[in-house]
């Protein structure tokens, strides 16, 4: 199998350490998948999740090992802690196996386009002023996941596809969920517009993006629970939303470049 080589890459929502990490596909996608740089963009350890049950199967561990087998490599990789794993914040600027943790960090890209690269919490009022709330959401999400597993298999079984998402379907169907993604996306980039920057890359919500809203661009990486997506620099600067499904079973599918 060809190897991708990137400028940058940008992954988050991983929730290692949960059930709900498609631990198979993301170790797929960095295997195929090489960069200067890699930003980790937040809940990567759901440490949630491991105060509840503790769930550490052996290809959790393989994960950590290739991001410090990549650090030692050259790659330069940057830990951007998120809300289920915001312990690490206290650990701003420090570095753990090559592994540099910042609580945000601003990326130029080769066009020179500058990104606060942020988890995303801290603009969304329900997790930073409803934590409990935020929790009991986590755990309906969970179960929505763990349902969905079911459909999958069954899916498979009878001949449909089996790439049927119920929380994103649920996601888009609830009117009161759609206006939260629209009203987290507009509150960001209200709040950042102003700041000296072209844009921001961040995750949190489970939902790929890449959107201009009045002259900012408003991009989210998505997550490897649901949708196994990234956002990559390639070489001329251009960012670009790819869709990752483990190589032996499909394809890359590519989505919109933004210049």
């Amino acid at each position: 199998m060809t190897t991708n080589h990137y400028k940058t890459i940008w992954i988050s929502d991983l929730h290692i350490g949960s059930t709900q990490c498609q631990a198979d596909t993301l170790l797929d996608f960095l295997k195929h998948n090489e960069s200067e740089k890699l930003y980790l963009v937040g809940d990567i350890i759901d440490f949630w999740a491991l105060s509840k049950k503790m769930y550490w199967p052996p290809d959790h561990n393989t994960i950590i090992q290739k991001f410090l087998r990549k650090a030692r490599h050259g790659t330069q990789i940057i830990y951007v802690p998120g809300n289920h794993d915001e312990n690490v914040r206290e650990y701003d600027n420090y570095v753990f196996g090559d592994i540099v943790v910042k609580n945000s960090d601003i990326h130029t890209t080769l066009l020179g386009k500058r990104f606060l690269i942020v988890h995303g919490d801290e603009y969304d009022t329900i997790a930073t002023h409803y934590q409990w709330l935020a929790k009991v959401g986590s755990v309906g999400y969970d179960l929505l996941i763990d349902i969905n597993r079911f459909l999958r298999f069954f899916r498979n079984i009878i001949g449909m596809p089996s790439n049927f998402s119920l929380a994103a379907y649920v996601k888009y169907k609830v009117k009161n969920v759609v206006q939260f993604i629209s009203d987290y996306e507009i509150s960001i980039v209200n709040t950042l517009k102003n700041g000296n920057l072209d844009g921001v890359i961040c995750g949190h919500i489970h939902h790929a993006e890449m959107k201009d809203i009045g002259g900012f661009l408003y991009i989210n990486t998505g997550d490897f629970v649901e949708s196994c997506t990234a956002i990559v620099e390639h070489h001329d600067g251009n960012l670009e939303l790819i869709t990752w499904a483990k190589q032996e079973l499909a394809v890359i599918e590519k989505t919109a470049l933004v210049n």
